[in-house]
C-alpha cells in the first residue's frame, strides 16, 4: 500500500479539492483508494457524504494506526487531506507518507507558504512535489505571467514541480456540490482530463513509471506543464 499526503498551509489553495479528486481518480483507475480526512474542518468528508469512495475521518495522532489498518484491509492507496496547522500535525502526515503533494496557487503569498513546507520536507527527507492549482488557462499556448513567474521562482529555488497543473474550472465546484469528483461528474471534460493526468503522475511516482495508467485524454510530459484545452 502507498500513502499520499496532500498539504497546504495556506487557506484557499484548494487542498481538499485536490485530495478529493485525486482519490476519486485513483479509484476510477482501478485502485482500492481510501480518503483520510485529517483536516478538522472536515471539508473532504462533508463533500463526499453521498459518494461511494471510502472516506475516513481521522486526526494526525491516529494516522499511523490508520495506515496500518488500511494496509491490512487491502487498500492500494491512502490519500490524506492534511490539516493546515499546527506544524506538528503536518509532520505526522509527512512521516507516514510515501509521497507529499504541496498544493499552491500561483500567487506570492501562496508560494511563500509552499516553500516553507518544501523546507520541512527537506528536513524530514520526504519525497514531494509542488502542484500548482487554480491556474489560469494558457492563451495561444503560452502560460500567463503569474504562472510563468511562479515556475521561474520554483526553478530558482530548486523545487520539484508537478508537470501537471490544475486550472481554474467551474467543474471542480460543480462536482463537489453534488458530492462527486470531476472524473465522475464530467468524465469527458477538461477538469477530469487534468485530474486523470495528475493521478497517473502520482501512480507512476508510487509504483514506477512502467506501471502508470495512461489518462483518457492527456498525459503530462516531463519538464513541462500539462495543458488540457477547453
Amino acid at each position: 500500500m502507498q500513502t499520499v499526503a496532500v498539504i497546504s498551509r495556506k487557506g484557499g489553495a484548494g487542498k481538499s479539492t485536490v485530495a478529493v479528486n485525486l482519490a476519486a481518480a485513483l479509484r476510477d483507475a482501478g485502485q482500492r483508494a481510501i480518503l483520510a480526512d485529517a483536516d478538522p474542518l472536515r471539508s473532504s468528508s462533508e463533500a463526499l457524504r453521498a459518494h461511494s469512495l471510502s472516506v475516513v475521518e481521522t486526526s494526525a495522532s491516529k494516522l499511523f494506526a490508520l495506515v496500518t489498518a488500511s494496509r491490512r484491509s487491502g487498500c492500494d492507496v491512502l490519500v490524506i487531506d492534511t490539516p493546515a496547522s499546527p506544524e506538528a500535525d503536518i509532520v505526522s502526515a509527512i512521516k507516514v507518507a510515501d509521497l507529499c503533494l504541496v498544493v499552491t496557487r500561483p500567487t506570492y503569498l501562496d508560494l511563500a507558504a509552499a516553500l516553507k513546507t518544501v523546507d520541512l520536507l527537506r528536513q524530514l527527507r520526504a519525497p514531494g512535489l509542488i502542484v500548482l492549482n487554480q491556474c489560469p488557462s494558457p492563451r495561444q499556448g503560452h502560460e500567463s505571467r503569474v504562472v510563468s513567474g511562479t515556475l521561474e521562482a520554483l526553478r530558482f529555488a530548486g523545487v520539484a514541480v508537478s508537470p501537471v497543473a490544475l486550472r481554474v474550472r467551474q467543474a471542480y465546484q460543480g462536482a463537489l456540490s453534488f458530492g462527486r469528483g470531476v472524473t465522475e461528474w464530467e468524465p469527458n471534460g477538461a477538469a477530469a482530463a487534468e485530474t486523470r493526468a495528475l493521478a497517473a503522475l502520482v501512480h507512476g511516482k508510487l509504483w514506477g513509471e512502467g506501471q502508470t495508467p495512461r489518462p483518457a485524454n492527456d498525459v503530462a510530459r516531463p519538464g513541462a506543464l500539462s495543458t488540457v484545452r477547453t
